[in-house]
């Protein structure tokens, strides 16, 4: 006998601002935790992508409050309304734990403080100077990259803890998020290191890297449909196939491009700069669009 999970709220109505808040909360998470791992990785040839990460994580974070707000069509002083209590008598700052909303604003502003501090390091580093210490640097990048895990797969949970159809009738989205998230923002990174000499070492790094959190990212998908299928909601996913297919066109294209860059390795060869870059472009593109298009498929599915 098969039980199908029952919902009983309305769905709701979310649009592009909330899916481009998804994305880009994927990308600056992931970004962040990138660069953590290529400053960790102990090679100092490492440090100039590392840099370029940090910039991304800049105007992804900022860009994620802008959306939210636009969604809940509030003004900024509104929204401020969600963080500060400014009630006469009872002011103060105004954090539930227990709603998940309120979690993930202040998670964001948490988040906001070290990148916007790692972004600044990183931009006085090229110019010859810091504002950290790099052995600080170090713990600084291990504590913002814990919470950058936060940020990246928090949308996936906020969905699963719903009760709307397909959201809450998996539990990987968290971790789906998380490992699209990642893999999105490693070829952005090789994406833009891809003509900077200084940096052109992390390249094949970052494709292999993407290529490991393409792995996860395929088998989290999945668990998916198994999850929801069982749940007795695949219908709804059927009109989105073309785009879990966009998504499944990104991880193949990261796969591939992560087993020639391993292969180049073992050969102890370079292959052609114009070759590797004409790859980075297409693959990367091609990434980067699977994780938009993964978002969009779980979020319009269940509305």
């Amino acid at each position: 006998m098969v039980f199908l999970a029952e919902h009983f709220v309305r769905s709701p109505q979310w649009t592009w601002y909330i899916l481009f808040y998804f994305f880009f909360a994927g990308i600056a998470g992931g970004a962040y935790l990138v660069g953590t791992l290529l400053r960790l990785s102990g090679d100092a040839r490492d440090e100039p992508a590392a840099r370029v990460a940090f910039y991304v994580c800049l105007p992804a974070t900022l860009i994620c409050p802008i959306l939210l707000t636009a969604d809940l069509g509030v003004s900024w002083w509104k929204f401020w309304h969600m963080m500060v209590d400014v009630t006469p008598g009872d002011t103060g700052l105004n954090f539930k734990y227990w709603s998940p909303m309120s979690v993930g604003v202040w998670a964001l502003l948490v988040f906001g403080f070290f990148v916007t501090v790692s972004a600044v390091d990183a931009w006085m580093r090229n110019r010859g100077g810091g504002i950290i210490p790099m052995l600080v640097n170090r713990a600084f990048n291990i504590i913002g990259a814990i919470v950058a895990i936060f940020i990246a797969s928090y949308t996936g949970v906020l969905l699963s803890v719903s009760n709307q159809p397909v959201w809450s009738d998996t539990w990987v989205l968290g971790g789906l998020f998380l490992a699209s998230g990642l893999s999105g923002s490693a070829a952005l990174i090789a994406l833009l290191i891809r003509n900077r000499p200084d940096a052109g070492f992390s390249l094949g790094r970052l494709h292999q890297a993407d290529g490991y959190f393409s792995v996860l990212e395929l088998a989290l998908i999945i668990v998916f449909f198994i999850t929801v299928g069982a749940a007795g909601a695949l219908a709804r996913e059927l009109p989105w196939l073309p785009l879990w297919a966009v998504a499944v066109a990104g991880v193949a294209g990261s796969l591939v491009e992560a087993r020639g860059h391993m292969r180049m390795r073992a050969e102890g060869g370079s292959g052609t700069v114009a070759g590797v870059r004409l790859d980075t472009v297409v693959v990367s593109v091609l990434v980067l669009l699977g994780v938009l298009a993964l978002r969009a498929a779980v979020i319009f599915s269940a509305q």
